[in-house]
């Protein structure tokens, strides 16, 4: 976690510098390495016309091939070496060095045709694949470090009624920000004077800006367009909505996936196997057929093919890349998905639970009706708003804006108790107040009375001095792509959608009616969330079934940590919700759990794909080397041309999930 002091953030003012140097840098390497191919190319076919032009004895062909050779192979060459040194012998650049230097040395051998062009286009190829790879690895960064531009360089900052540019680490809480058009917005805040549009696509990939003014939130990263606003800062520069995003993703590579972590455990077997395998393929059937000395040179070269076909490039490169471009894809969209892990699982959810308040409702209640008894309709809503005074719960928010008065009328509260899934007791003035639902009623022993009115709202009871005073009713409505959304998580292949809830029965009944909710659960305690969670995932999943849990609340945060896949709506939700997620959508849209989903789906397939083909083109090859069919050329394509293909197949997972 970040702290709240000026050493402690990850960030800091070199950022920027660092990021467009390092971007320079890979351009100068990558016209580096463009112009050692083609001046490798070049002497290869000048060594080739030496070869054939003049009668040269081996050692004189081996320090023609050598130049290029040694031109290309350098990096391959001091890698095998440093490898060696710490121990890590069998990787892929000990195989490439091996299977060469064994092409260039095998005419040697009595009988042996020389293979220097082969080694030496062996290793060309290998430096091509390597080049592939470094510039889809280059693509995947960008998308991520997009977000990156997005860290504020200068807030201004009122001090003594002046607009300070000051680095927006330097901002405390409280302090009074200006943002002018154009600018863009360093800490997040509440808006207290002014009104403009922001634009946020660059945080969650909606393009259509948004129109905010006095009162309301505002997040760091956001583009300020039209008028001159001042923002009271709520977070400070490491707490802040940027910083917890690049946080977020910059951690994301850490968490490999299953699959990438499989990859790395099998290139850790597969190497040392590959070269056992390969020195018995050069020794065995040379020793059985009785004439070693004759056979030797034959079987050497399909051994130092059968070195280069198994390397394990394709692999080991390819599906860490395809999740790292899924994960930069779905940032890119306004999904942020913490790690390759949480990608896999995604791929794998069958079941999707949401939350109701927030998630597929609006969250934004107001006030339809109010039914007194012994009481006036003012005083009920009076003293309702004075005990929801210090709730953060959206039915406090809607009790208090019915009686706005109330900040000012000055009634004292004290004792203030609130009871998860019940509500809230206070003492207002002289009086004990109890304000919540049907259950805090009957805890208390007051005898209250069913609404009997048609609204689907919730039920808000309010009792003084243990006498009954009657009831508040409040609506929330549906998102009106809530339904959309459920349709979709349909179409991309899951097979049920639950709805939770501790709203009441009949409320609950209407809204997954109108949305098309499979099963839903209502009048539930946050408890009772993860507990009904726990059970769906018991009865119904395993290692290839995964459930997932959306939601957005404070109380949402326990079954969003113990869900398969956590998944918070992250604009509006809560930090602790944001926190125990394993994915964060960032503008409260319900259609971005599909496209997690899908970008999750896809990603997986798309390494699978590479995984299938690398294994069924190097088996297929290592048959045919085996049976002495197979020429070096061929074992060049089932390496590296099947780790250049891979690669290319890995960077369609850069693009956008829609």
């Amino acid at each position: 976690m970040c702290k709240h002091d000026n050493t402690s953030c990850r960030c800091g003012d070199s950022v920027h510098e660092h990021e467009h140097h390092h971007e320079h840098e890979g351009e100068a390497n990558m016209r580096v390495k463009v112009a050692v191919i083609v001046v490798t190319i070049a002497l290869l076919a000048l060594a080739k016309w030496v070869e054939l032009t003049f009668e040269l004895s081996m050692w004189q062909m081996l320090a023609v091939y050598l130049v290029p050779y040694q031109l290309v192979g350098y990096g391959v060459l001091r890698e095998a070496a440093q490898g060696v040194a710490r121990g890590d012998v069998m990787n892929e650049h000990f195989l490439m060095t091996v299977a060469t230097v064994g092409a260039l040395m095998i005419g040697f051998l009595p009988g042996a045709e020389p293979e220097m062009t082969e080694a030496v286009a062996v290793m060309l190829f290998f430096y091509v694949g390597e080049m592939f790879e470094e510039y889809a690895e280059g693509q995947s960064e960008r998308s991520i470090q997009h977000l990156l531009a997005l860290r504020p360089e200068v807030a201004r900052v009122v001090r003594d009624g002046k607009a300070v540019a000051v680095s927006p680490r330097e901002v405390t809480l409280g302090e009074l920000m200006e943002v002018r058009p154009g600018e863009r917005i360093a800490l997040d805040g509440v808006v207290e004077s002014g009104s403009t549009s922001i634009d946020a696509v660059a945080l969650t990939g909606e393009s259509v800006p948004r129109e905010v003014g006095e009162g309301e939130p505002v997040s760091s990263g956001c583009v300020n367009l039209t008028g001159v606003i001042r923002i009271r800062v709520s977070k400070t520069y490491c707490e802040s909505t940027v910083n917890k995003i690049i946080e977020m993703v910059e951690s994301a590579e850490e968490r490999k996936s299953h699959s990438e972590t499989f990859i790395a455990r099998f290139a850790r077997v597969y190497t040392p196997v590959v070269v056992v395998a390969a020195v018995l393929l050069a020794l065995v059937p040379p020793l059985i057929s009785g004439d070693f000395a004759g056979t030797f040179a034959q079987w050497l070269y399909r051994a130092l093919m059968f070195l280069v076909i198994s390397c394990p490039c394709a692999l080991v490169i390819s599906v860490p890349l395809t999740f790292f471009g899924g994960i930069g894809s779905a940032s890119r969209n306004g999904i942020l998905i913490k790690g390759g892990n949480y990608l896999d699982a995604l791929a794998k959810v069958s079941t999707v639970v949401m939350d109701k308040t927030g998630t597929l409702t609006k969250g934004s209640f107001e006030v339809v009706a109010v039914h007194p008894e012994r009481c006036d309709e003012r005083r009920l809503l009076h003293l309702a708003a004075h005990v929801e005074h210090y709730t953060t719960h959206p039915i406090g928010a809607a009790l208090r804006a019915a009686f706005p008065d109330e900040a000012t009328d000055g009634c004292d509260v004290s004792g203030v108790t609130e009871i998860a899934g019940r509500g809230i007791k206070a003492r207002v003035g002289r009086e004990d107040v109890c304000v919540g639902n049907e259950k805090l009623m009957a805890e208390e022993g007051v005898s209250f009375e069913t609404c009997r009115h048609k609204h689907t709202g919730a039920v808000i009871h309010v009792a003084i001095d243990g006498v009954y005073a009657g009831h508040v009713e409040i609506s929330d409505s549906v998102k009106e792509n809530s339904a959309e959304a459920v349709r979709a998580l349909r179409r991309e292949g899951v097979d049920e959608v639950v709805m939770l809830t501790g709203d009441r029965e009949e409320v609950a009944q209407e809204v997954a009616r109108e949305i098309g909710i499979d099963r839903f659960y209502a009048e539930l305690m946050p408890s009772d969330k993860v507990s009904h969670v726990e059970q769906m995932m018991a009865k119904e999943h395993g290692r290839s079934r995964k459930l997932a849990f959306v939601g957005d609340g404070v109380n949402d945060a326990p079954v969003i940590a113990r869900a398969d896949v956590g998944v918070a709506m992250g604009a509006l939700g809560s930090d602790a919700a944001i926190e125990a997620a394993d994915v964060v959508l960032m503008d409260d849209n319900p259609l971005k759990i599909a496209d997690a989903v899908r970008v999750a789906r896809r990603t997986v397939g798309i390494a699978w794909q590479n995984v299938w083909f690398a294994i069924g083109v190097k088996l297929a090859v290592l048959a045919l080397a085996a049976a002495g069919v197979a020429t070096m050329w061929m074992a060049v394509f089932a390496d590296v041309g099947v780790t250049v293909l891979a690669v290319l197949n890995a960077m369609r997972a850069l693009r956008s999930a829609s």
